[in-house]
C-alpha cells in the first residue's frame, strides 16, 4: 500500500469506516512508513500554572467553572521552571511543553517566561515549546525573540461542535490565535480532544479543518472524564474506536506528525502499542496536566519492542 491512499475528501475518509481494521491499519502503517520511516517522536509538558482558569470548557478540570479537586498554583518561579526544562531536556524528548491554565498569560507573566526561555543553554531552547492561551500579535513577537519556535494551541474539536464544549471562546477565535502563531513564523501544533460526544462527521471535518489551515503538529487526546466537570458521566471510547480514529486522521493528513496525548492509558489501556500500526509517528510521555500517563520508560521500552526508533530532534 502507498501514500495515494491517502484521502481528498469528507466522504472519502468517511468511507474508509467500512474497511477492515486489519486493512485500514496497513494503509496507515504505509502512510507512517512513507513520511517518517520507523522514527518516533517523543514530546513532555510541564504543568506551568494549573487551574483557576475563567474558560467554561465542559471536559477541563482546571476550569474555575468546574469543581475537579485538583492542584491550583501561579506560574511556577523562575528557577523552578529552568529546572523541570533542564531535567526534561536530558531525556530523549524532542519537545518539552510549556503548559499554563486561563485564557492567556499576563502580560507580566508573558515577560517572565520569556527571560527563562531566553537564558536557556543553545541546544535546549529550540526544544521548547508553549502553551499559554490566546495571545496578541506583539506577545507572539516577544516569544520568538526570546527564541520560541513553536506554539501548541488545540483547537478542541470541529468548528461546528466547539458551541457544545465551550461558550466563553469561540472556535474563530482559537483560529485566529493559530494564524497569530503563524505569522510569527512559528510552528504550530494544534489539534484536540475526542470522545466529547461528536460524531464521526464531526472528526472528520475537523481534521480537514486542521488540514485546511497547513497544521503539520497535531496532538490527539482522548477524553478522560474527571469529577465535578459537565462530562464526567461521559462514556470514554473504546480502544478500538480511538485507534480508528487516528487511522482515519493518518489518511487525512498523510505527512503531519501525529502525537497521541492525554487519555492514552485510560482508552488504549493495553493496546496503546497499537498506535503506531494506525499511523501515528509521536506520543506524549511522562504525566499529562492533571491526570497521570506513561512512564518514559515504560514508552521507550514499548517503541524499542516494535523495532521502531525514537527521534530526539528540534526540528520534530
Amino acid at each position: 500500500m502507498t501514500e495515494s491512499l491517502a484521502v481528498a475528501t469528507p466522504a472519502q475518509a468517511l468511507a474508509l469506516l467500512s474497511l477492515p481494521q486489519e486493512e485500514l491499519f496497513a494503509s496507515a502503517t504505509a502512510l507512517r512508513e512513507a513520511a517518517f520511516g520507523r522514527n518516533i517522536v517523543l514530546c513532555a509538558i510541564i504543568n506551568a500554572k494549573s487551574g483557576n482558569c475563567t474558560m467554561d470548557c465542559r471536559f477541563c478540570s482546571q476550569s474555575r467553572h468546574n469543581h475537579t479537586p485538583i492542584e491550583v498554583f501561579p506560574l511556577l518561579p523562575d528557577e523552578e521552571l529552568r529546572e523541570r526544562i533542564l531535567q526534561l531536556a536530558a531525556l530523549p524528548v524532542a519537545r518539552i511543553g510549556v503548559v499554563t491554565s486561563g485564557s492567556a498569560l499576563s502580560g507580566s507573566e508573558l515577560q517572565r517566561l520569556c527571560k527563562v526561555i531566553a537564558a536557556l543553554p543553545d541546544h535546549v531552547r529550540p526544544r521548547v515549546c508553549a502553551s499559554l492561551g490566546k495571545l496578541a500579535a506583539k506577545d507572539f513577537a516577544d516569544l520568538s525573540q526570546s527564541g520560541l519556535t513553536r506554539f501548541h494551541h488545540n483547537l478542541e474539536t470541529a468548528r461546528d461542535y466547539y458551541a457544545s464544549v465551550c461558550t466563553t471562546q469561540t472556535w474563530d477565535q482559537r483560529r485566529e490565535t493559530v494564524l497569530r502563531a503563524c505569522d510569527a513564523s512559528m510552528s504550530v501544533c494544534s489539534g484536540g480532544l475526542f470522545g466529547l460526544g461528536e460524531s464521526w462527521e464531526d472528526r472528520v471535518n475537523f481534521a480537514f479543518n486542521l488540514k485546511g489551515l497547513g497544521v503539520g503538529h497535531v496532538p490527539m487526546n482522548f477524553l478522560h472524564p474527571h469529577p465535578e466537570t459537565p462530562l464526567a458521566g461521559q462514556k470514554p471510547l473504546t480502544a478500538g474506536e480511538a485507534l480508528t480514529l487516528i487511522a482515519i486522521f493518518r489518511h487525512i493528513l498523510p505527512r503531519a506528525t501525529l502525537r497521541i496525548c492525554g487519555g492514552r492509558p485510560l482508552v488504549l489501556g493495553d493496546r496503546q502499542s497499537e498506535i503506531f500500526a494506525a499511523g501515528a509517528n509521536a506520543l506524549m510521555t511522562g504525566d499529562y496536566l492533571t491526570t497521570h500517563g506513561q512512564s518514559i520508560a515504560h514508552d521507550l521500552e514499548m517503541i524499542a519492542a516494535l523495532g521502531l526508533e525514537v527521534k530526539c530532534d528540534a526540528s520534530c
